[in-house]
Formats: structure tokens, sequence, C-alpha cells
């Protein structure tokens, strides 16, 4: 991916907790990153896995 992400910490990532994970979302694909292992980079998803992962999410199905 060549354009700059713009990461923002997931909803599920909040209270203090130390299992936080940041997400970007650019045309097609998501990506996902430790919040404190930044410098370990990033993992991408397709963008409709991504979706079909925060479904199942929702649903308490994961």
């Amino acid at each position: 991916m060549t354009e700059e992400l713009h990461f923002h910490k997931s909803s599920y990532s909040v209270g203090g907790r130390e299992d936080c994970v940041e997400v970007a979302k650019a045309p097609g694909t998501a990506a996902v990153r430790d919040t404190q292992n930044r410098h370990l980079g990033h993992v991408e998803f397709p963008a409709a896995e991504w979706d079909a992962f925060l479904e199942e999410v929702k649903a308490d199905r994961l």
C-alpha cells in the first residue's frame, strides 16, 4: 500500500486495557496494528474479509 494510513484505536480498546489494536481503512483494504508495538508494522486484510470479521464479532459468533 503506497498511501499514508491513518490509524485509529479500536472501539473495543478502551479503559486502559493492554490488548489494544488500531485500524486504518483504505480503498479495498484494512490495516491492523498493535498499539503498544507500532514499530512492528501492521497486517493488511482485504476490506471484504475485514468487514465479514467485524460482523462475526458484533454478532458474538467469535
